[in-house]
């Protein structure tokens, strides 16, 4: 990802929902150091997401598959091309099934093309049964979580039934946090007796305001990590009606965090919003990290 794609992406959105204009809610709260060194196992979850299908099927995928060793892969996909890597498997430690997808590589022309397909569209009523037709998200993020849903969803299940526990973690960096924020709602949809966490980091807006208070309510276990001056995380704009949910993370710095309420603080300065107010005040760099110490992209496998 680069300027002139982001400034791309920005030129082709063109459709306007409207925002909240509900009470503002409380101040940031800060985060534990504890805390912060806890989501690390979570952080490398993503971080593996991009090495490649032969390192993700034998779980060799250097410091990221090392530091949760005992992650056993049952079903990897995708091509990080038009359809991102992708793995499913049990984690015994915490006796949990992980989902982790791949976020965008810049070299890779089509997963470009994915995120400059911005358009508003509805989700499919037969991966998303329920919902409402005024709930709109990003047709490009949109087609890329359908495309690998049904596969991903009967691997779950089948985990679900052999491993016999109901925990589900999704994870995912930048494109890849789209896709699992997506995947969260999918899987509270379609498997209501699943205790899901997700995990993102770097993610972009995936939908609008109704999307955004969906995932509230239905995936209260979320959590978006956002990181000092990362300006991706900002787009597409709230001018174009995309909101983030709730559950913000913003990373100050080393062993420094801050939870930010509501969905997308614009309020407090501590946030991503006051901290990035446009891209041009924003760093790319701080979207590959680090995310307490852990850097998150291709070149940062093996």
């Amino acid at each position: 990802m680069h300027v002139p794609f982001l400034l791309q992406l920005v030129s082709t959105l063109g459709t306007i929902y409207p925002t909240s204009s509900g009470p503002v809610p409380p101040g940031v709260t800060p985060l534990s150091v504890a805390e912060l060194a806890s989501f690390a196992p979570y952080t490398q979850f993503a971080r593996a997401a991009y090495c490649g299908s032969d390192a993700l099927k034998n779980w060799s995928c250097g410091e990221a598959c090392d530091a949760v060793s005992d992650f056993e892969p049952t079903l990897v996909g995708g091509n990080g091309d038009d359809v991102q890597y992708f793995f499913v498997g049990y984690w015994p430690s915490e006796d949990a099934i992980v989902v982790g997808h791949e976020g965008t590589d810049p070299t890779q022309l089509e997963s470009v093309l994915t995120d400059v397909d911005a358009l508003h569209d509805n989700l499919n009523p037969d991966l998303f049964p329920g919902v409402s037709s005024e709930v709109y998200v990003h047709a490009g993020f949109r087609d890329a979580q359908a495309s690998t849903a049904r596969e991903i969803l009967t691997e779950v299940q089948s985990l679900i039934e052999s491993k016999g526990t109901s925990n589900l973690v999704v994870v995912g960096h930048s494109l890849g946090g789209a896709l699992a924020e997506l995947d969260g709602l999918f899987f509270a949809l379609n498997i209501p007796s699943a205790s899901i966490k997700v995990m993102t980091y770097g993610t972009p807006r995936v939908g609008n305001l109704a999307f955004a208070e969906l995932i509230d309510s239905k995936v209260p276990n979320f959590k978006r990590i956002d990181n000092k001056r990362d300006f991706i995380p900002i787009l597409p704009g709230r001018h174009l009606g995309y909101v983030q949910p709730e559950t913000e993370i913003h990373i100050l710095g080393p062993g420094s965090a801050v939870a930010c309420p509501g969905n997308d603080d614009a309020t407090d300065s501590e946030c991503q919003i006051k901290t990035v107010p446009n891209i041009f005040e924003g760093n790319l760099l701080d979207h590959l990290g680090p995310y307490e110490g852990i850097y998150i992209g291709t070149i940062f496998c093996y």
